[in-house]
């Protein structure tokens, strides 16, 4: 492939995660203003639990879209798949944005939000082996790490963009009422809007040179068999996932609502604090992948699982009791520091552990059903523990869940050294 081709390529597909990010985060974000129009109740944290349970129903469904659209991007190509998701995500946002509230169409409204969130849930869920098998397949040998890295870079982007919207929205064009009425439309239909582009970018793709080379024998496989001819690069996919992407959601996703209901600032500062440390977590994404191409994959792995297992306990009970929003960054900037390790490498570690004509179905499905039973509840764990007056035992979670991935780091190859892509 041209350098001009693999250059545009990424650009394509990392400019194309953005957008589907922007689109999934969007609702995170937007769930304290729209989260009384789908589900009217007198009490804000059963209103938000509403909604946070839909938003984990559509991370249950990822596994069935990694499945689908893995085998259909193993089969058909990276670039059919990526432009396929893509066009669900823009539908799905394009519902969420013009669906009228409970008060006008009843059941309807929380049925059709549903609806949405599955499909977006589909679609997010084949794009993440998707655009991680088209990304390393086109990166060169020697700076995958790098390369591979944008995107988590594109995602933390997307998160950003979308946390962006509201800050603007809340500090300078729309008053706490607008947004509450009908404001929060806005960056649904934006998100729409965006994903035309996404799909216009993806259309002038040009298909990885290892897609190609293996095109036909990728038809013949049975993906499941081959996948199971793999299992145990399947079990690494899952366990090294796990801590990563609950550590990712509750310092990244999370910590707005954190920062507002736990520890009392205002919407407006919360959300600030958290554009803020995202553009630092973004930074440093490419930073990690190119030391990860000089000394490998696993150390930063290790250093990661280590600091996150021993220090998230402390990290949160410190923040819960902070008043200061100049702290609050800090503390919070330091924990995404710690989860760029995990995530700047996580996409080319999982690429290096398969066969082409397996790797976007094997990307896909153990890393979309790690993230949907255990990130995807995240939220509702975190609003459940405090509704019981017991916060601490999420603090508690999210050391587990990454200290069960500290074992697989344990347990795992270099990566970098025995790379099936090399096979290619």
């Amino acid at each position: 492939m041209k350098t001009s081709s693999r250059l545009w390529g990424i650009f394509s597909g990392s400019i194309g995660n953005l957008i589907e990010y922007y689109d999934w985060f969007v609702y995170v974000g937007l769930e304290i203003y729209f989260s009384k129009e789908f589900f009217p109740s007198g009490d804000a944290t059963v209103s938000l639990l509403r909604t946070a349970a839909v938003f984990a129903i559509g991370f249950l469904v990822r596994p069935i879209g990694g499945w689908v659209l893995g085998i259909y991007a193993d089969k058909h190509g990276r670039r059919a798949a990526l432009l396929l998701s893509v066009s669900m995500m823009c539908f799905g946002s394009l519902m969420i944005g013009l669906t009228p509230g409970y008060q006008t169409i009843g059941i309807a409204a929380p049925v059709i939000l549903l609806v949405a969130r599955i499909l977006q849930g589909l679609s997010i869920g084949g794009e993440g082996g998707s655009a991680a098998a088209y990304l390393s397949e086109t990166a060169p040998k020697g700076s995958r790490g790098f390369y591979s890295s944008f995107l988590y870079t594109t995602i933390s982007l997307g998160q950003l963009l979308a946390m962006g919207t509201l800050v603007l929205m809340q500090q300078f064009f729309l008053t706490a009422e607008q947004l509450q009425s009908w404001g929060w439309r806005i960056p649904f239909l934006i998100g729409a809007l965006i994903s035309v582009v996404g799909i216009l970018l993806r259309r002038n793709m040009q298909e990885t040179e290892s897609f190609e080379k293996h095109a036909k024998k990728a038809k013949k496989v049975s993906a499941i068999r081959e996948a199971l001819r793999h299992k145990k690069a399947c079990w690494m996919v899952f366990g090294l996932t796990l801590g990563g992407s609950v550590g990712n959601y509750a310092f990244a996703a999370y910590m707005q609502k954190f920062l507002v209901n736990s520890a009392g600032m205002a919407k407006g500062t919360a959300s600030l604090i958290s554009v803020l440390s995202l553009i630092g977590f973004t930074v440093l994404q490419p930073v990690y992948g190119a030391l990860s191409d000089r000394i490998g994959r696993k150390p930063l792995l290790l250093t990661f699982g280590i600091l996150g297992t021993f220090g998230t306990v402390p990290l949160f009970t410190f923040l819960k009791g902070t008043q200061s929003p100049y702290v609050a960054f800090v503390v919070v900037m330091a924990a995404l520091a710690t989860v760029a390790m995990y995530s700047s490498v996580s996409t080319i570690t999982k690429a290096e552990l398969f066969p082409v004509e397996v790797r976007t179905f094997g990307l896909a499905v153990p890393y979309a059903i790690s993230v949907s039973v255990f990130s995807g509840t995240v939220e509702y764990i975190a609003l459940w523990t405090r509704k019981e007056g017991h916060e601490n035992w999420f603090f508690w979670y999210v050391s587990a869940c990454i200290c069960a991935s500290l074992i697989t780091y344990l347990l795992m190859p270099e990566t970098k050294k025995t790379s099936l892509i090399d096979r290619d």
